[in-house]
């Protein structure tokens, strides 16, 4: 020790680190002080290093086993890149960024995240979840009320709690022109078929026509639709009294429902 050799033992000794106990080290953490017992904030062991203060790396930092964060990590710049991540509350002050392995994250406050792809188990949204562009695909979703002021698109919608479940809704319009449907007798029913895209055989079929029932109009018949084919409808008006009917010119509406138990 050069910078010692010139000085005497009392005047220099308390240049000098050693450990608080008197025995050396070993397997229990003992602070470092100086020749005059002033204690620091390292402390040493033959199984561990421990610091009380800042602990400051300028070069680079390789952790080969597990690391613990007592309240939070913090990057102050840069990319954080993590493999595996178990974490309960932290705060990235910049990014997060995981090239691989899975993240597991307890509680999560985010104010604004942009996600690529994101395989999510169970999620409780507490006040809400908005989606501003793209779509979102959820598998099964459990909510005494859903308010929804935009457009919703859905695959399979289970009504009550086991069914029956609604797997296709198909809408269409088609013009009628005036007709008059014939008393009761082997003739007295007007027929024909429109198109209704989507509808199968075995949909059920419910619609209407505008002008049926109107005040220029017959009040007395009955108008039916059943599919006859893929985009075919047929729609059937009955005259069961014993007068002609006539049928004013107008819209028929239609809507075929397809349901699975």
């Amino acid at each position: 020790m050069p910078t010692l050799g010139t000085q005497n033992i009392s005047t220099s000794y308390p240049q000098l680190l050693k450990t608080f106990g008197t025995g050396g080290l070993d397997g229990t953490l003992q602070v470092v002080t100086d020749g005059d017992n002033t204690s620091s904030a390292l402390s040493v062991s033959t199984s561990g290093v421990a610091s009380t203060g800042t602990f400051q790396v300028v070069g680079t930092s390789l952790l080969t086993g597990a690391v613990t964060f007592g309240t939070s990590f913090t990057a102050s710049t840069g990319t954080a890149t993590i493999g595996a991540a178990v974490i309960g509350a932290t705060t990235f002050t910049t990014g997060f960024t995981s090239s691989t392995g899975t993240n597991t994250l307890g509680t999560a406050t985010i104010g604004t995240a942009s996600i690529g792809t994101a395989t999510i188990g169970a999620t409780v949204f507490t006040t809400g979840f908005t989606s501003s562009t793209g779509t979102n695909t959820l598998g099964t979703i459990a909510s005494t009320t859903i308010s929804n002021t935009g457009l919703a698109t859905v695959g399979t919608l289970e009504i009550g709690a086991s069914g029956p479940n609604i797997t296709k809704v198909s809408y269409g319009t088609a013009a009628f022109t005036l007709s008059t449907v014939a008393a009761h007798n082997g003739a007295g029913t007007t027929n024909g078929t429109v198109a209704l895209t989507g509808t199968v055989l075995g949909d059920m079929v419910i619609g209407s026509l505008d002008s049926l029932g109107s005040a220029t109009g017959s009040t007395g018949l009955i108008i039916g639709f059943h599919t006859i084919g893929s985009d075919v409808v047929r729609f059937s008006i009955t005259n069961p009294t014993g007068t002609a009917g006539t049928v004013p010119a107008g819209t028929l509406q239609m809507a075929a429902l397809r349901f699975t138990v």
